[in-house]
């Protein structure tokens, strides 16, 4: 796995570790983000090429109650 795909990986991690603890769906993450409904299984899924860009992570941040901050190593990875 490079370095790109690590940090993806891992903001991918706390952000699903985040709305699990909330216990928000994926379904219900999709309609708050105004995203299609199989965009955040795809990003969770490495299957699939979608990941996270900043508008997205502003929102998760804003609909998860955090700091866009929360999603991100302490240390680069």
């Amino acid at each position: 796995m490079g370095k790109e795909a690590e940090i993806e990986k891992y903001v991918i991690d706390r952000v699903r570790e985040r709305r699990q603890a909330l216990k928000i769906s994926q379904a219900a993450l999709a309609q708050l983000m105004d995203v299609s409904e199989g965009f955040i299984g795809n990003v969770e899924n490495p299957n699939y090429p979608e990941k996270y860009n900043l508008k997205h992570l502003n929102d998760l941040a804003r609909i998860l109650k955090c700091s866009p901050k929360d999603f991100m190593p302490n240390e680069p990875l």
